[in-house]
């Protein structure tokens, strides 16, 4: 089945909304900005280095007439974070939704030569650190204030393990982001609610170069046979924003298409 393209504003309407998507100047990033403004929400892109990409997600998303900005951080500098969070709430006098999407990219391009223990010190510093150190400091602003959601992003077999080098990099930092999760959503309940988004095999810019052998061991473990999509995820993080799930909280949500191993 194939999945729907949008959804109206009636359901999950996020109007009024002021929203910001860390690394979202591509892939899974660039599908919930856009899904957020889709839905109504003003949104602020951060990116890291690529800003031509970041303005055309800027545009996607202003082509539904909604408000957007750009914010540039380079999240292996844990010195900037306060800094980025400043300039998000400067922006419309607050947020209201903030997903943490940024990652670092371990399996394409000259750091998927990085030796093991480099590849540990990347995700360490951006995926593990930038998530827990952002997320808490975003949810006590949103607790101080009228509230919010905070979005994280795991991966669905960090629980339950996967081979070799990348399976164990991968595991070690999305389990770690996976636990802040449910325990940063019991210190800031009720008025900020804090959830994860954990994706199977999504179809991102590995995926698409991927030799045969894992495009059919995709198929293989997923029940639905097909590779995800980053606008599955964006669907998924729209809901979770929305008052249609204002009874979820401390909740790691697999995206995979039913895969169990």
């Amino acid at each position: 089945m194939t999945p729907p393209t949008s959804h109206p504003l009636t359901f999950c309407s996020l109007a009024g909304r002021r929203a910001v998507v860390t690394g979202a100047s591509s892939g899974i990033g660039r599908a919930i900005a856009v899904e957020l403004a889709r839905g109504g929400a003003d949104v602020a892109i951060h990116y890291r280095g690529h800003r031509e990409a970041a303005t055309e997600t800027s545009r996607l998303c202003a082509e539904h007439g909604v408000k957007t900005a750009l914010l540039q951080a380079d999240l292996a500098d844990a010195t900037r974070y306060s800094s980025l969070i400043d300039q998000a709430w400067q922006l419309w006098g607050g947020i209201d939704l903030w997903i943490n999407n940024a990652g670092v990219d371990l399996l394409t391009g000259d750091q998927a030569k990085l030796p093991y223990a480099d590849k540990l010190q990347r995700l360490w510093e951006i995926d593990v650190r930038g998530t827990v150190l952002l997320g808490r400091e975003v949810a006590e602003r949103m607790n101080a204030g009228p509230g919010g959601v905070l979005l994280n992003i795991g991966w669905d077999q960090a629980d339950r393990g996967m081979e070799g080098a990348s399976g164990e990099l991968f595991a070690t930092a999305k389990n770690a982001i996976m636990g802040f999760t449910r325990s940063l959503a019991v210190s800031m309940a009720p008025r900020v609610r804090v959830n994860c988004i954990a994706p199977g095999w999504i179809k991102t810019a590995w995926g698409e170069q991927a030799r045969d052998e894992w495009q059919q061991r995709v198929l293989r473990e997923t029940p639905l046979a097909r590779w995800g999509t980053p606008q599955d995820l964006a669907f998924l993080a729209r809901f979770l924003c929305s008052d249609e799930a204002s009874y979820l909280t401390g909740q790691v949500i697999n995206a995979n298409g039913g895969a169990i191993r």
